[in-house]
């Protein structure tokens, strides 16, 4: 079956091109894509060569990751039902993850059109809500899993490192939760996107050393510290802040550079936990909560860009040559 996808081809090389998939069988799905949501931190490691496999970085000696079918998360019209699904009809919107390729490095890819899905990777979409908020229900489940991971109270101190779209719905995941939120990043224009109401506050590190605002506002220590960027020296340095018995919630991808002493937090007691890819049972959570106005999408979109100018896309993401967060490829 002939579609068409976005492609890296090479390090910091991206087209759109026809690719080919599996004939459907009658346990998948064919979606045709209307929109799809890029993972701005994710694709990117990909697009760089930076990852290989999910949340395995590329290390020297590895073979490139190339060609890829880039993306996991998009939202379209379901196009045909194979004969052992009786739950979906043609013609329903619904959200996919990731469909079947051939071809590439890896048999699977998100920004594809149609998309032949298995029917675990399809979610029907509720009626009455613009579907395009649920576009990023991937991502948002990261955020919301790193979010809901970790013990804390209703009124509890909780700081988010890191202003993309991870580290947004994991902020608003700990509100919802009753947490008294910090949001540390460096863009002003993001950390407004969040910090619009009580018990939501934000720190622009490159305006203010975050770990001494931080202590000022909460001097009994916080429960909770999330880091969604991927530093080491973000892990190290929210110990110092964190209570007896606190959360240290790892969101963020390392690279190779991921080394983390145990000793020191043993002194606090700390918990560590790490979050990682996607479940149906999360991703069935992330969507009610999506649906009931509890973790906000649409005002995190900036840009819209037709799939055939998806370069474009890449390069102001990369460049950040003007305010870019949530980017939406239109098919």
């Amino acid at each position: 079956m002939k579609s068409k996808a976005v492609v890296f081809t090479a390090p910091n090389t991206v087209q759109y091109q026809e690719v080919n998939c599996p004939e459907p069988g009658p346990d998948d799905v064919v979606v045709q894509i209307t929109h799809s949501w890029i993972s701005n931190g994710t694709e990117g490691s990909y697009m760089r060569g930076e990852r290989v496999d999910g949340d395995t970085p590329y290390r020297e000696g590895d073979p490139w990751p190339f060609p890829v079918v880039t993306g996991y998360q998009k939202i379209g019209k379901v196009e045909w039902v194979g004969a052992n699904i009786s739950d979906l009809v043609v013609g329903e919107t619904v959200f996919s993850t990731i469909g079947r390729v051939d071809g590439m490095h890896h048999w699977y890819g998100g920004q594809v059109s149609p998309s032949v899905c298995g029917r675990d990777d399809v979610w029907k979409l509720p009626e009455g809500i613009e579907p395009l908020a649920f576009a990023a229900m991937v991502l948002a489940q990261v955020g919301y899993n790193a979010g809901a991971r970790p013990a804390i109270r209703i009124g509890e101190p909780a700081v988010v490192v890191g202003d993309g779209l991870v580290g947004q719905w994991t902020a608003q995941t700990l509100a919802w939760r009753g947490a008294d939120v910090i949001l540390v990043g460096h863009h002003d224009y993001r950390l407004a996107s969040f910090a619009n109401r009580p018990f939501r506050h934000s720190i622009n590190s490159k305006q203010t050393e975050w770990l001494e605002a931080v202590q000022v506002r909460f001097p009994d220590g916080v429960q909770v510290v999330v880091d969604t960027v991927g530093s080491i020296a973000i892990m190290e340095a929210a110990q110092k802040v964190l209570k007896r018995f606190g959360h240290l919630v790892s969101a963020g991808f390392y690279r190779t550079q991921d080394r983390l002493a145990l000793q020191p937090p043993r002194y606090g007691e700390l918990t560590i936990d790490l979050v990682s890819g996607w479940t149906r049972q999360r991703m069935d959570e992330t969507l009610r909560l999506i649906a009931g106005g509890h973790l906000a999408t649409l005002p995190l979109i900036t840009h819209h860009f037709p799939v055939e100018r998806a370069a474009e896309a890449w390069r102001v993401i990369e460049e950040k040559s003007e305010p870019v967060m949530g980017v939406i490829l239109d098919w």
